[in-house]
């Protein structure tokens, strides 16, 4: 009488290991992908950073609402000022009052970056600057949307006669941001026709 076969360890172990192996891999391979993208998040969190911080010191400095009025802080005599005001709008008081829907707008913006981001040419490390540059300014915008309903402006710059938007930190990370990338895709070689 033939003694009955026992499933063999020896064929289990070798799998378990393989499996265990494979997901070291994998989490090897998560991280490498993250690390790829490091110079997008350390230029994203070194602008979300200065926003936020530049932020905290114009509301411990100056009064809400603070534009025009003795409270305001003038730095260059008759050019250079800062102010502490709130807008519920986008750049240059643009959809004012819609700061619920602009608030959406930014997450869904955040959301189609990092979707489409072979797309866009996020793995190009010339590329990630820029993106950085924006990420940190769409957050640091999003974050003062929800914890006060507006943003906070403070840079305030007058030309002769002409008053210039008040900004912050984040929409000057937005704005070189767009540009740089603009500049960058402009120099990209042209893709070339597949003949088939």
């Amino acid at each position: 009488m033939k003694p009955e076969s026992q499933p063999s360890e020896q064929t289990a172990g070798p799998a378990s290991g393989e499996a265990a192996q494979s997901k070291i891999e994998n989490q090897k391979s998560k991280i490498q992908r993250c690390w790829s993208y490091r110079h997008l998040w350390i230029v994203g969190i070194l602008v979300f950073a200065a926003d936020q911080i530049t932020k905290v010191m114009i509301a411990e400095r100056l009064p809400f609402g603070s534009y025009g009025k003795p409270a305001h802080i003038e730095v260059i005599p008759g050019f250079f000022s800062l102010v502490h005001v709130g807008n519920t709008g986008a750049a240059w008081s643009m959809f004012t009052g819609q700061s619920l829907w602009l608030a959406l707008l930014a997450v869904v913006t955040l959301g189609a970056m990092f979707w489409w981001r072979h797309t866009l040419g996020l793995h190009h490390r010339a590329a990630q600057p820029a993106f950085g540059l924006l990420v940190g300014g769409v957050v640091g915008n999003l974050v003062d949307r929800l914890a006060h309903g507006h943003v906070i402006d403070f840079l305030d710059f007058h030309f002769g006669g002409y008053v210039f938007p008040t900004f912050n930190v984040a929409d000057s990370g937005i704005c070189v941001g767009v540009f740089w990338y603009v500049l960058w895709s402009l120099k990209q070689p042209a893709e070339q026709p597949s003949n088939k």
